[in-house]
């Protein structure tokens, strides 16, 4: 069993933030404007491609007083450190300590921002503290309603102010007027208030509303069936909401917001037209070149290249329609959640 932390080592909040595209300099605002000394530790999810090399430790350790440093597996989360989540890594809390999981895909990203919300409202609820900045698609909704739902306080940087609002808008919609909404320079003090207004709570008093707050499981979601499948492994999706927030789950654990499956979906649809493209015109010069052998039987030629410029025209049709679709919008010309990014 962990040994428990030092009283001088336990934070008096947990402060959760997620960002996407346009996140780094909100990151560094917010951040920017913790006073030096406060009890407080703080877990940074930013999107990352799984073979990127992120920066963004010392990025921010130039710019605050806490100690910056990219999160190790089974270190405990003391008071005074930020940690930033590694590439292809979950950033979770399990008994005071971080753990880095190789998990399936939330809302296709890895490190995704709404498992580390989820394990924090679990393990400290109402001394937890989400914080939405600027980034596309809905990740970190689900886990702000989390946080909101066991006590904890939600902050999302205003729309109005972030690079790409998706992110805020949604967290906003998730957590039906529980949020401030503030500048991501205002962040900074108005997370010391929170923590010395919360200071006096010590013992966990996890509120928790339902078991979708906690750790996901691994067994079948418990939502019922869809006809959906998961872009992802392509198998079945589960309605899997959390809390009041839906979303889809598959048997193996990717889990998805509405708008990051439509996002997903789109580009799934993309890549079948592509290799229906490339099916049809494949098909067309296997039917030439049959064509070409069977000069001695005109009837049967004739066939066949009827069926070549059929089998092409096809393919036009759809390079066309791919071809035509304005920027940002998805293969069906409906607005792209990602675009922005």
């Amino acid at each position: 069993m962990d040994e428990p932390l030092p009283r001088s080592d336990e934070p008096s909040l947990v402060i959760g933030i997620g960002a996407s595209a346009g996140g780094v300099e909100a990151l560094r605002n917010a951040l920017a404007g913790l006073p030096e000394g406060l009890d407080v530790a703080v877990l940074v999810v930013l999107h990352l491609p799984p073979g990127g090399k992120s920066l963004l430790a010392p990025i921010l350790d130039r710019v605050t007083r806490l100690d910056a440093d990219v999160a190790i597996d089974g270190q405990p989360v003391t008071a005074g450190r930020i940690y930033v989540a590694p590439a292809d890594r979950h950033m979770l809390i399990h008994n005071r300590r971080i753990v880095l999981s190789r998990g399936p895909k939330e809302n296709g990203a890895r490190p995704a921002v709404d498992p580390t919300l989820r394990s924090m409202a679990y393990g400290y609820g109402p001394r937890s503290v989400a914080v939405i900045l600027s980034g596309a698609l809905g990740d970190g909704s689900a886990g702000a309603a989390a946080v909101a739902g066991t006590g904890g306080i939600v902050i999302v940087q205003d729309p109005a102010e972030a690079i790409v609002p998706t992110m805020p808008d949604s967290a906003l919609h998730a957590v039906s007027g529980r949020a401030r909404v503030l500048p991501a320079a205002d962040m900074g003090p108005a997370l010391a208030q929170i923590a010395d207004e919360r200071r006096s709570i010590r013992e966990d008093v996890a509120m928790l509303p339902d078991a979708s707050c906690g750790p996901r499981s691994e067994a079948t979601p418990a939502g019922p069936p869809t006809s959906l499948t998961c872009p992802e492994c392509g198998g079945p999706l589960w309605d899997s909401p959390q809390g009041d927030v839906p979303g889809y789950r598959c048997r193996v654990g990717h889990v998805y917001s509405e708008d990051a499956l439509v996002d997903a979906q789109a580009v799934s649809v993309e890549a079948a037209l592509w290799s229906a493209v490339e099916v049809l015109e494949e098909r067309a010069e296997l039917l030439r070149r049959v064509a070409r052998r069977r000069a001695d039987l005109p009837r049967a030629r004739g066939h066949l290249e009827q069926g070549a410029a059929d089998a092409l025209r096809r393919a036009q049709l759809i390079r066309r329609a791919l071809a035509s679709v304005p920027d940002g919008t998805d293969a069906f010309g409906l607005e792209a959640a990602g675009g922005a990014e």
